[in-house]
């Protein structure tokens, strides 16, 4: 497998997806989908990270520091959830009656912040690009909402459309802030999503490579992205989302810094049509 992946789910129940920082090869980010089902419950607790809890789909309750707090979606697809985020040395365990599937993520902090409930009515949404590129993000743990080092975002993308346009990266190099990210995929139909990671060329990679990964992943996978510029786009029969976990060297109100554009497809953000083709493009005998 490269660096990029795919990662894919196991059955439920219990833990189905795990990446932590040594299975990844990174210093920030652990990540991990658990379907929580009536009778087994899920206890966690992280000495030094921070977590953030993303309900995927379902209904139950997180109870942390004291108190309880319903969570539930009927899908990635259809609403937005609560987040409940959880800071270092805090124990948390959420159940259900029958069953509910959250993303888990941690990221290294101090316990600066204390546990707090974000609602959606708190996220803002973002529509972005245009054309080929046209897409919905829901900042769902993002500047100016809080927390140490993590950011999530949602992102929703209509079928055979790109996310991530233009190329963009946050490894620390050419100025960038340096970010671990997960993706985590969901299609709403049978089809596949094309991710790729790249450096181009090893003049602009932390490691001195020609790094250049192309990962396929399908309905519940998770692919990484350990340096370079990334993009995604999915088949033209599928909807695509998205859940990004990122963390890094940015602290709290630091973590609204941008990443690095790659500046052969800047012009594209000027307009969005410049240059689009319509068909026919040449002349023959005739069109059918």
């Amino acid at each position: 497998m490269s660096r990029s992946g795919p990662i894919r789910p196991t059955a439920g129940p219990g833990v189905r997806l795990e990446v932590t920082p040594e299975s990844a090869g990174w210093r920030n980010i652990a990540f991990r989908v658990v379907d929580v089902r009536a009778g087994t419950p899920f206890h966690d607790e992280q000495a030094d990270r921070e977590t953030a809890i993303v309900t995927l789909s379902g209904s139950g309750t997180v109870t942390v520091a004291g108190a309880s707090h319903a969570i539930s979606r009927t899908s990635v697809f259809d609403e937005v959830g609560r987040v409940v985020y959880v800071p270092p040395r805090t124990p948390y365990t959420v159940e259900s009656d029958g069953a509910v599937e959250i993303a888990v993520g941690s990221a290294p902090a101090e316990g600066l912040l204390p546990v707090r409930v974000f609602e959606p009515s708190e996220m803002r949404t973002e529509i972005r690009g245009g054309g080929a590129a046209y897409r919905q993000v829901v900042h769902t743990l993002a500047h100016p909402l809080p927390a140490e080092h993590l950011i999530l975002y949602e992102v929703y993308i209509p079928r055979g459309t790109w996310a991530g346009w233009p190329p963009h990266r946050h490894d620390g190099i050419d100025d960038s802030p340096y970010l671990e990210e997960v993706y985590y995929f969901r299609l709403d139909r049978a089809g596949y999503v094309l991710h790729r990671n790249f450096s181009d060329g090893a003049d602009h990679d932390p490691d001195g490579e020609d790094f250049d990964e192309v990962a396929v992943a399908h309905d519940g996978d998770v692919v990484l992205v350990p340096k370079g510029y990334h993009t995604s786009v999915g088949s033209p029969g599928s909807n695509m989302y998205f859940l990004n976990y990122l963390a890094g060297d940015l602290v709290l109100d630091a973590r609204a810094t941008p990443p690095c554009f790659h500046a052969d497809h800047t012009w594209i953000v000027d307009d969005w049509d410049a240059g689009a083709w319509d068909l026919p493009v040449v002349a023959t005998g005739y069109v059918s």
